[in-house]
């Protein structure tokens, strides 16, 4: 299997340098290419067609959450995942809505963030536990019920997706139904092509109305 290449965008030397160092540690992972500003990243980003981009909000110039829909516009097969202090409603929205598919904050451990970035590459929509249920409980103060798009899925898959929904990941998934992480990977994957979306939060949003 081909390494997993990373590119980051991240204008703290220090928090770059860790996140550096976290993938170029990890067997699987290459650290692409690494950016101080969204406007280096969108020159040399479109070139080297990473794998997934670990984006900042808070960049110089441009901001990350524009940078990341400029990317989605020439290189729409890049996954982006947001990696940024900011835990703000409207932060996370945006992004989401640019074409992030994975947000965590930055206090995430060096595993947890390996354990996104591969959830991430294998089709997931990972977030920090405390961004999902927030996003979640967003949509689903006004999504409660079921959509008619959903008749299609299995009662497992229904299961699967109200767990989704309240921001679980694929290992408490595995581990509250009694089931491999591989099992949760495919009944996502079988939720996602049913829905005709690409992600957890898309998912949630033509699930549930």
């Amino acid at each position: 299997m081909p390494d997993i290449r990373i590119a980051i965008v991240e204008d703290d030397p220090d928090i770059r340098r860790l996140l550096e160092e976290t993938i170029s540690s990890e067997k699987g992972f290459v650290c692409d290419a690494v950016f101080e500003n969204a406007e280096d990243a969108l020159k040399k980003i479109p070139l080297r067609k990473p794998d997934i981009v670990l984006m900042d909000i808070n960049l110089p110039g441009m901001n990350g959450i524009e940078c990341v829909k400029r990317l989605m516009e020439v290189c729409p097969d890049i996954q982006v995942m947001m990696c940024t202090v900011y835990d703000e409603d409207e932060k996370i929205f945006n992004a989401l809505l640019a074409g992030a598919t994975g947000y965590i904050v930055k206090k995430t451990s060096p595993e947890k963030l390996v354990e996104a970035i591969r959830e991430l590459h294998q089709g997931g929509s990972p977030m920090s536990a405390s961004i999902a249920r927030r996003v979640v409980s967003m949509m689903l103060a006004h999504k409660p019920v079921l959509t008619e798009e959903t008749s299609s899925l299995t009662s497992r898959e229904k299961e699967l997706l109200h767990l989704l929904s309240h921001g679980y990941r694929y290992k408490e998934i595995a581990e509250k139904l009694s089931i491999s992480i591989e099992t949760v990977r495919r009944h996502t994957q079988s939720i996602y092509r049913k829905l005709h979306v690409q992600s957890r939060t898309d998912a949630i949003n033509k699930a549930f109305h």
